[in-house]
């Protein structure tokens, strides 16, 4: 699989620092040390959001090869090493840099994976039919590995999150 992917030039100074720290040579072998291990995150990005860009596929494939790398055995402890893959891919200066996106959705996920956690409630404007798919699917695959299932609040604004609580119902 070529990889390509949306601002590739001004994103890869930071990925190549994050590959090079956990000695990974390229995304490409970052795909290989997860499908070694049974999956394929870039697959499952898509399919939990098809309409993903191509850079949250790679994204999570760093992120995923990175939790490899380090060992991690829990569910929630590869969540925030997944972060860092995220962190990596976000572009040096722009607002998602300035307030640790990346990392962020690492500690939410690992947040949601955690038993302490009991609930999940997410807002969902008009505008974040996206981000409302994103939040669905973490929720689904978060209860994979959780002992009591998590709950999710889901309120919507406009049409769009409208459809998305009826899925859910």
């Amino acid at each position: 699989m070529a990889v390509k992917f949306e601002s590739m030039e001004r994103r890869m100074p930071k990925i190549e620092k994050c590959l090079a720290q956990y000695g990974i040579a390229n995304l490409e072998e970052a795909l290989k040390i997860c499908e070694d291990k049974g999956f394929n995150p870039y697959n499952i990005v898509k399919e939990v959001q098809p309409i993903a860009f191509e850079n949250a596929g790679w994204a999570y494939t760093l992120g995923c090869a990175v939790a490899i790398k380090k060992g991690v055995t829990t569910a929630a402890d590869a969540a925030e090493a997944i972060g860092e893959g995220l962190e990596a891919f976000c572009i040096p200066g722009s607002v998602a840099e300035q307030r640790a996106v990346g990392r962020g959705h690492g500690n939410l996920g690992a947040m949601l994976l955690r038993e302490e956690t009991k609930c999940f409630a997410f807002l969902a404007g008009h505008e974040s039919f996206a981000a409302a798919e994103g939040a669905i699917g973490i929720a689904r695959n978060a209860n994979k590995a959780r002992k009591e299932p998590l709950r999710v609040i889901l309120n919507g604004l406009g049409k769009d999150a409208a459809y998305i609580i009826s899925r859910i119902n």
